[in-house]
């Protein structure tokens, strides 16, 4: 009878993933893992692009905007000062970055904010959680003229009851009650937490839960 050929060429028995020393032999060849490991550095490609979100921020001035944009972007805290016009810092997460369009607060702004909702995919209203009732009652309106904004109205929403550290301050309970939250949301996405400037991997947490909804709306829109 004729001889079976068990010869191997060395690149099939790569690609197979073992060399040969025997008919039985199944061990890794430390050739090929060295193989592996070179053809792993050399084909990985770039890391994947995190997804950019357009959003708009607004609240009253003191609410507290440009100390949070600033710490979340890790810039210096020792000099912020108030936003007079708008901003735009694009601020990175995990897994994305926003790109946060930050309007000031003064009455002199407020009345323009509208301009500067076009082009937005979500909005985070700052208040002063420890401010008066006659600056509660303005963040409210405020708020509700948001929440009902043409451009805004089917965004999401993080709403952030900041300077939760200071003796005065309503808690998240007491913010909802105040601004009605349930009634006039019904039916939106948004989100209502406290905030404040020394615990940030709390706000990084708020922040997380909007990218979230940004991420289920753009997941909606693929489906229609």
């Amino acid at each position: 009878m004729h001889s079976i050929n068990r010869t191997v060429s060395y690149h099939s028995r790569l690609n197979s993933g073992f060399l040969l020393s025997g008919d039985n032999s199944k061990k890794p060849s430390r050739k090929y893992m060295d193989y592996l490991c070179l053809r792993t550095l050399c084909c990985k490609g770039p890391p994947t692009p995190r997804p950019e979100y357009d959003v708009v921020c607004i609240g009253l001035t003191g609410s507290g905007k440009t100390s949070l944009l600033s710490r979340l972007c890790s810039e210096a805290a020792d000099n912020i000062v108030p936003t007079t016009g708008f901003s735009i810092k694009a601020v990175p997460f995990q897994n994305a970055i926003l790109n946060v369009k930050e309007l000031g607060g003064a009455d002199s702004i407020k009345k323009y904010w509208s301009r500067y909702y076009q082009g937005s995919q979500g909005v985070v209203f700052v208040l002063d959680s420890a401010s008066s009732e006659e600056d509660m009652e303005v963040a409210r309106t405020e708020l509700h003229a948001a929440l009902q904004h043409p451009q805004l109205c089917t965004l999401p929403f993080l709403i952030l009851a900041n300077h939760q550290d200071k003796p005065a301050a309503r808690s998240v309970q007491e913010i909802k009650k105040f601004f009605e939250l349930e009634p006039l949301a019904r039916g939106k996405r948004w989100i209502l937490e406290g905030s404040m400037v020394e615990n940030m991997d709390a706000v990084k947490e708020s922040f997380a839960q909007l990218i979230r909804l940004l991420e289920e709306k753009d997941q909606d829109i693929g489906r229609i």
